[in-house]
């Protein structure tokens, strides 16, 4: 790998809907593009965390009444999407991760005007699995008088530490240290270390946001 300084601000790339498991997270955010340079490939890393929806906080349903799980009882359901991350900076010891997404959300019946109220959570994550921070907000759904459908736009915005973001210097040292081909270096991945695969999660965090739910809620999304 290649830690070769590389800006923080950058603009704004979408995020696939669904994430794969949080260890693979990890290893993706640790390294972001990528470049063929003397045979090789050199991967640049940055600060800035990756953005994502874990899976099964995506999709949200409401259900009149709220104690029946039948599908004829299904009220309202919301799906959060186009989910874009942008990152800059704050000043010398701070980034800034701001995420926006859409939630589109289909009621049963086309009655009169009705407004519907969602709550979402906002979370950084170091490591693949220790919350750092956490923020719940809410976001509202106005459905017209007649219309089946809303959609509406949020915002997530997180602080990151830069020290904290950026690997220590003997753990860049091994990921960036030159291997010759053919050689006994050249056959061992530094990942394989386990000091430089902690300093690696240590430095890796994630910007997730999704719909902030019951254990009963998460449990019908999983099962339907």
């Amino acid at each position: 790998m290649n830690s070769r300084a590389k800006p923080i601000r950058r603009n704004p790339i979408p995020v696939k809907f669904r994430l794969v498991s949080l260890m693979m997270i990890a290893l993706l955010a640790s390294c972001r593009g990528s470049e063929m340079e003397d045979g090789g490939v050199y991967i640049t890393r940055t600060a800035c965390p990756l953005v994502g929806v874990p899976a099964g906080t995506g999709d949200i349903t409401l259900f009149d009444p709220p104690n029946s799980k039948a599908a004829t009882a299904i009220d309202v359901t919301a799906t959060m999407t186009n989910v874009f991350g942008n990152c800059s900076d704050i000043n010398a010891d701070r980034i800034l991760s701001n995420v926006s997404f859409d939630v589109v959300a289909v009621r049963r019946e086309a009655g009169p005007a009705r407004q519907v109220v969602l709550p979402y959570f906002d979370v950084l994550v170091q490591g693949g699995s220790r919350v750092v921070a956490k923020r719940v907000g809410r976001i509202a759904l106005n459905f017209e008088a007649g219309s089946l459908r809303a959609q509406t736009r949020g915002q997530a915005v997180i602080r990151v530490s830069r020290a904290a973001a950026t690997l220590p210097e003997n753990a860049r040292l091994a990921l960036t240290q030159r291997r010759k081909a053919g050689t006994d270096i050249a056959a061992v991945d530094p990942m394989t270390d386990p000091a430089v695969r902690e300093a690696v999660a240590r430095a890796t965090f994630e910007h997730l946001v999704g719909f902030q739910m019951s254990q009963e809620q998460l449990r019908y999304n999983v099962t339907r």
